[in-house]
């Protein structure tokens, strides 16, 4: 190893423990790319980094659309009517309710891509609905943390795109791949929690449930609208139905059916055009400074491992044994999303530094690319340091650890259904 791998080691371990810190990922990961090149002896290497990110419109194009549908559904408010719609129905679920709650969470959250938001959206109502229904507050708590990376079913959110790229392929394909580990992930953390509730109300009695409940007071859910309901989850339907072949006129690319699905917004909750124009670019502008923005950094990241040799290092340990390339898939970024508790950064630089390559371990890039996409979407489920963890508890009224010591149990079962369905 020569003396600049090792600096960029140091380097690497430094920007780690900053984001540990709660630091911005973007500022760290430029700036550690930067150095990295700068170390290779390549003085313009960071701004052909920049200059390539900024090229790949296919992924910029479907990113921004998605979250300016996002924000256009939460301007007409009918995030509230699907949100209230699930717990109306869930109200009659009785002991599958926190299993309802995480799928709930999980379909919510294919339409609305921010955990916080969704966190917010769904705590607020649920926890309280919860809890009302005999359910401890922390078990209450970490059914909203189950179902918070079902956004990677919607083929326009960040991570399906990234990868749907990598491998060459559309973002449905992903959708197809990655569906079945993650829906089940959800069923079987749910499950877990589940079981969980029932040793703890019988362990403690009714009446602390009951004394649990009297301090949320009653949950106050507004009469959903069907029609409103289904809103946010029309582009989902549109790209089924016609990546399924069910209505062959719906075969379109993911942009064009998040703008019908803003127009289809609009229409029906007679929002004023001005307004959903003025946030759907808003959020569009806000996508590309946040999201998109993460990206380019990623990318100047993975350009420094790249010329310091740690990729080609990195590939060739992971060549000599494909159990050593699925382990890190599987571990790799939760541990990493643990440590920082952002699910972002970390899926993304693996992908973008790792998965590429999945041929060379016996495996493929879809498969390999969706392990580590569930990976730190589970790890962030349960990080202390997430912002969704941190609004979850704040909802809850506790602290992250109350929640953490009882949904990492179903977190982990989480992640092993995950790699049982796509590594194994």
């Amino acid at each position: 190893m020569t003396l600049q791998m090792i600096i960029g080691l140091i380097v690497v371990a430094i920007m780690i423990y900053l984001m540990a810190k709660r630091k911005d990922p973007k500022t760290l990961l430029f700036a550690a790319g930067m150095i990295m090149i700068l170390l290779a002896g390549d003085l313009t290497g960071t701004f052909k980094a920049f200059s390539a990110s900024m090229k790949q419109a296919n992924v910029f194009e479907t990113i921004i659309t998605s979250m300016g549908f996002a924000a256009v559904v939460k301007l007409c408010g009918a995030d509230k009517h699907l949100v209230s719609l699930f717990a109306k129905i869930l109200k009659k679920a009785g002991p599958f309710l926190i299993i309802g709650v995480a799928l709930a969470t999980m379909v919510v959250n294919t339409s609305i891509t921010s955990a916080a938001g969704v966190t917010a959206a769904m705590g607020t109502v649920f926890i309280p609905l919860m809890v009302a229904s005999g359910i401890p507050v922390p078990l209450a708590a970490g059914a909203i943390m189950c179902g918070l990376y079902g956004g990677n079913l919607n083929p326009g959110h960040v991570h399906p795109t990234i990868v749907a790229h990598l491998a060459g392929v559309e973002g449905m394909d992903f959708v197809h791949v990655a569906a079945p580990a993650l829906i089940a992930s959800v069923v079987v953390s749910s499950c877990v929690l589940t079981c969980m509730a029932f040793y703890l109300r019988k362990k403690h009695g009714k009446e602390a449930i009951a004394a649990q409940a009297a301090a949320f007071g009653e949950v106050e859910i507004i009469k959903a609208n069907p029609l409103y309901a289904v809103l946010p989850l029309v582009p989902i339907i549109i790209l089924l139905l016609g990546n399924l072949k069910i209505v062959p006129a719906f075969k379109m690319p993911v942009p064009h059916a998040m703008i019908i699905g803003c127009l289809l917004c609009m229409i029906v909750t007679r929002t004023n055009p001005q307004e959903v124009t003025k946030e759907f670019f808003k959020a569009m502008g806000t996508a590309f400074g946040n999201v998109f923005g993460l990206l380019i950094c990623v990318n100047i990241f993975v350009a420094g491992l790249t010329k310091l040799g740690f990729i080609k290092m990195l590939i060739g340990f992971m060549t000599t044994s494909p159990s050593i390339a699925k382990l890190a898939a599987v571990f790799g970024p939760f541990i990493m999303t643990l440590i920082c508790g952002s699910g972002e950064s970390a899926s993304i630089a693996f992908n973008e530094a790792v998965s590429v390559h999945a041929s060379r371990f016996g495996m493929d890039t879809l498969h390999m690319g969706a392990m580590v996409v569930l990976s730190g979407g589970i790890g962030r489920s349960m990080a202390m340091f997430s912002a969704a963890m941190i609004l979850c508890a704040g909802i809850a009224k506790l602290q992250p650890m109350d929640i953490i010591k009882y949904n990492g149990w179903a977190m982990f079962a989480a992640l092993l259904t995950a790699a049982a369905f796509l590594m194994f």
